[in-house]
């Protein structure tokens, strides 16, 4: 099955945290078609599908007895590189925009962000054939790597490229066998993708009982400010917040630990301490009756996405989580099954039409 045009127009535009603009616009675009569209100063995107019954909520709609809303949360940023230093000879030296094992960033191409546009450079390691023999077997630091463009010297590079630049590896999405496809920011152009999605259906079907926001949050990567603010201010009834997990069938992945989640599953439903239940069953119940395929994972504590923020916004939100499964994650390759991603974006329809004026989400 081949990518969604959508999706991979999101997949091939560099957006890491703080400076998502790009990506945000390309999502809005799309969304623009279909739904009333705003954005934020964080750089946030809300795109709303309104209600189609008469007893409609909207803050605290559920406890007035009206058809609660309903937000697909997802974040639209990606992890990065940012300029802290250009040496004498032109070099770029970085850190790291969100969590980066720098052994993926070995001899990696990657497109700097600019004030004059797109700038194309390359990550640089010492030869093996230079290094001591002590050092050879050691894991490289990020502090060892700098990115070439290409610059005679420092006063070259500078022309072009400002402390305080980003940069993203660049890899185009490459699409693999069994309607698999391995790309960049994966994580989490998928979990935009699926809130755009899932408002899409639901508008595609002349709406749903409540109204349905899809969310492309900002700054997930680095402490998930977009995920704050936008809860702050729009208030829904109800959040899904849709991301990436691990997938279980990669080599090395103890399913012990995580739980059997292979591609080709589909949606994974998390069950746990931050999560309402009520929201977490339908979800299932709603899988089950659809005949959704889908594992279901378990959390004790945070879950480390969007929805450690959002549940315990303004009063609190009912909150799930669902994520479908990657290989590889924060690395260039990320791979995933563009199934499972289509199947949670039927679920979550579906479930968005399950609503009614009669839940009750006090415990």
């Amino acid at each position: 099955m081949s990518l969604p045009d959508v999706l991979r127009d999101l997949l091939t535009t560099p957006g890491p945290s703080g400076r998502e603009s790009a990506a945000a616009e390309v999502w809005r675009g799309h969304a623009a078609k279909f739904a009333e569209v705003e954005k934020d100063t964080v750089g946030s995107s809300v795109a709303r599908v309104a209600g189609t019954s008469k007893d409609v909520g909207t803050s605290a709609g559920t406890a007035e007895g009206g058809v609660p809303s309903l937000a697909i949360v997802g974040h639209i940023d990606e992890i990065g590189l940012i300029v802290t230093h250009i040496d004498d000879k032109g070099f770029l030296r970085v850190t790291q925009v969100g969590g980066w094992d720098p052994q993926q960033l070995v001899g990696q191409r990657v497109e700097l962000i600019t004030r004059g546009g797109p700038i194309h450079g390359v990550v640089g390691k010492k030869p093996i054939h230079l290094m001591e023999a002590d050092d050879r077997s050691k894991a490289t630091k990020l502090k060892e790597l700098s990115i070439d463009i290409g610059a005679t010297n420092r006063e070259d590079a500078q022309q072009v490229v400002r402390i305080g630049d980003v940069a993203v590896i660049d890899a185009a999405p490459l699409e693999l066998r069994n309607g698999r496809v391995a790309s960049r920011s994966m994580d989490n152009r998928i979990g935009s993708f699926l809130a755009y999605e899932t408002a899409r259906l639901v508008a595609e079907a002349g709406g749903a009982p409540g109204e349905v926001q899809a969310w492309a949050v900002a700054q997930e990567e680095t402490g998930l400010s977009g995920a704050k603010t936008t809860a702050h201010r729009v208030r829904p009834d109800i959040a899904i917040v849709v991301d990436v997990t691990f997938a279980s069938d990669q080599p090395g992945v103890d399913s012990n630990e995580i739980g059997e989640h292979p591609l080709g599953s589909g949606p994974v439903i998390e069950r746990g301490t931050p999560l309402h239940p009520w929201v977490t069953d339908g979800l299932l119940d709603v899988a089950e009756r659809e005949g959704i395929s889908h594992t279901i994972s378990a959390v004790g504590r945070a879950t480390g996405t969007d929805a450690d923020a959002v549940h315990i916004a303004a009063d609190g939100i009912p909150t799930a989580v669902v994520s479908v499964p990657l290989r590889y994650m924060h690395s260039s390759v990320e791979t995933a099954q563009v199934d499972d991603i289509l199947a949670t974006a039927r679920l979550l329809a579906a479930f968005a039409q399950h609503l009614s004026a009669d839940v009750d989400l006090l415990r």
